[in-house]
């Protein structure tokens, strides 16, 4: 079981998380990674609000994410590891090497950042990071609901505006 998707959404745990891969993937926790949050009881608290009582959230800051990893992946329920950023992620998949996958799920916009689909804005800092997750042989794919085909990093670079 353990971690079924690694996924980078800005609005890290919303309805599109919690129902739209919660219920097909059959999630039980989600690993929130965001150094802000993990150092706030009380937006652990909103967040913790998000999800169903039945499903487990586990806040960590990237270095404890890091160090929990590997038990998050060994867990025998199923999970969603979360960042709000690129960086972030990128961070996790340096310091573990064991991220085989990302899913790019919601970037939105910010001065700087060019639309890429309707969901994904990024700016160039942004898409050399994912180039070099790339690069290191790191999967990476957008795609914001399970139904969507996902679309290969390549395709995501090349896209210019809604789709």
């Amino acid at each position: 079981m353990a971690i079924e998707l690694y996924r980078i959404d800005d609005r890290l745990i919303h309805g599109q998380v919690v129902v739209g891969w919660g219920q097909p993937l059959a999630l039980e926790f989600i690993v929130l990674v965001d150094n802000e949050v993990a150092a706030s009881e009380w937006e652990q608290e909103l967040y913790r609000m998000g999800v169903p009582p039945e499903m487990s959230v586990y806040f960590d800051d990237v270095v404890s994410a890091a160090k929990n990893l590997q038990g998050y992946q060994t867990d025998d329920r199923r999970g969603l590891l979360l960042t709000a950023d690129i960086a972030s992620m990128a961070q996790l998949c340096s310091a573990t090497g064991a991220i085989q996958r990302v899913n790019v799920g919601g970037i939105h916009h910010k001065p700087g950042r060019v639309q890429r689909l309707r969901y994904v804005f990024l700016n160039p800092q942004e898409e050399a990071a994912l180039r070099a997750l790339e690069a290191r042989g790191i999967e990476i794919s957008a795609q914001d609901v399970p139904a969507a085909r996902p679309l290969p990093l390549a395709e995501l670079l090349n896209a210019e505006g809604v789709r």
